[in-house]
């Protein structure tokens, strides 16, 4: 089997680059370890959400991919308000002060993982998905890529993109080096049915047990990401489920009223991953393979997105070059891309420090910056600028 582009991992990164190099003229293999779930028939709700910018839905909506979405299901965030841990300091994010219709959407994982994989099943003039598959092993040479499989078969690429997460085993494979350390936090996710309407708006509080999030879901329901230390992750699985859902709406300052628990919460370990290169010789890492964030700005996937974006950009815009693997080829979308990643570990990073920090005087001192940002709508702009991309 012969490709010029393999992209091994299909979550929603490594899957929305195969449908967005389906005017490429190139032949590419998707190698994905297990095949999609189908969506269940019932009114739950996936306990994992993204946070979709503008930006990213409007390049989905370019794929034919947002379109395939049940409508009902999505929710528009009109407004964000951000609370420092003083129980005074905040700042408020609008779309129409800001000029644009919605901050962001909030999306379902399994809703949005559905609608790529049917996108994927349509396009096989150009694609051949080869899953459930595991990879093996892999040999770099000079002219192409081959990717044994643990099934025996093996594929020879021109390019391999490396897409399959923080933990990725084809950067590993590639020797290349990544900086990590742990938050020593756990993500608590979960999902509420709340007395008050939530009006659109997403919150967020800067604790000092950690990053509560609530995010508006269709009616009365919200997506709650609680970022917190491992210990305290621990208790707050622990507690009953009508405990657990005082100690978020004492958290929250009983902001959405009463709240009845819908999804039983579960946690995700907390890392921030700098990868050193992001491209070698016939590999292009991206996603989570290339960059693993903090939750709390909600970009993670966004920041995936953009990966895909530029990539196939450059793949569109090459030119006469023919061969895809071509190192200085790669180069262009390693360029392209350190600057924004880059501002957004910094930003994450930064703020998880800051806000994890049990001095008085730093305190004082970022809470007083949440209240002055909040007074200077160009720096407000200009943060929600880029958000929005």
């Amino acid at each position: 089997m012969k490709f010029d582009i393999t992209i091994i991992g299909g979550g929603l990164v490594g899957a929305s680059m195969a449908a967005a190099l389906k005017n490429s003229g190139l032949k590419v293999a998707l190698i994905e370890s297990r095949e999609p779930s189908p969506l269940p028939q019932d009114e739950s709700w996936d306990i994992r959400v993204y946070a979709i910018s503008p930006g990213s839905a409007d390049f989905l909506r370019d794929q034919g991919i947002w379109q395939r979405m049940e409508a009902p299901r999505l929710t528009p965030v009109y407004d964000m308000s951000v609370f420092g841990d003083d129980n005074s300091s905040h700042i408020h994010f609008s779309a129409y002060e800001t000029g644009v219709a919605e901050l962001a959407y909030i999306v379902e994982n399994r809703q949005l993982q559905t609608a790529v994989w049917e996108m994927l099943q349509s396009q096989t003039d150009h694609l051949d998905i080869i899953c459930p598959a595991k990879c093996a092993a892999i040999d770099w040479q000079d002219t192409h890529v081959a990717i044994q499989l643990e099934d025996g078969r093996t594929i020879e690429t021109a390019l391999v993109v490396g897409a399959d997460g923080v933990n990725s085993w084809t950067r590993q494979q590639a020797g290349i080096e990544v900086s990590r350390h742990p938050y020593q936090q756990i993500g608590v996710v979960a999902n509420y049915s709340t007395e008050l309407s939530h009006r659109n708006v997403a919150h967020q509080w800067f604790r000092r047990d950690g990053v509560l999030a609530l995010l508006p879901l269709p009616g009365h329901r919200v997506s709650m990401v609680w970022s917190t230390s491992e210990t305290y992750a621990a208790q707050l699985k622990e507690l009953s489920v009508e405990k657990l859902c005082q100690r978020v709406a004492e958290a929250s300052s009983h902001t959405l009223g009463k709240l009845e628990l819908i999804t039983p919460p579960a946690g995700f370990p907390l890392n921030f991953v700098h990868v050193n290169n992001l491209v070698q010789q016939r590999l292009v890492l991206v996603g989570d393979a290339a960059h693993g964030i903090h939750p709390l700005a909600g970009q993670g996937v966004n920041l995936g997105l953009r990966d895909v974006r530029k990539f196939t950009e450059i793949i569109q815009q090459r030119g006469l070059q023919s061969d895809v693997g071509d190192f200085m080829l790669l180069r262009r979308y390693e360029c392209a891309r350190k600057e924004d990643i880059l501002a957004l570990e910094m930003v994450t990073d930064g703020l998880q420090k800051l806000f994890n920090n049990a001095n008085p005087t730093l305190a004082r001192l970022r809470n007083l910056g949440l209240e002055i940002t909040d007074h200077l709508p160009l720096i407000k702009s200009q943060l929600m600028q880029h958000a929005l991309g």
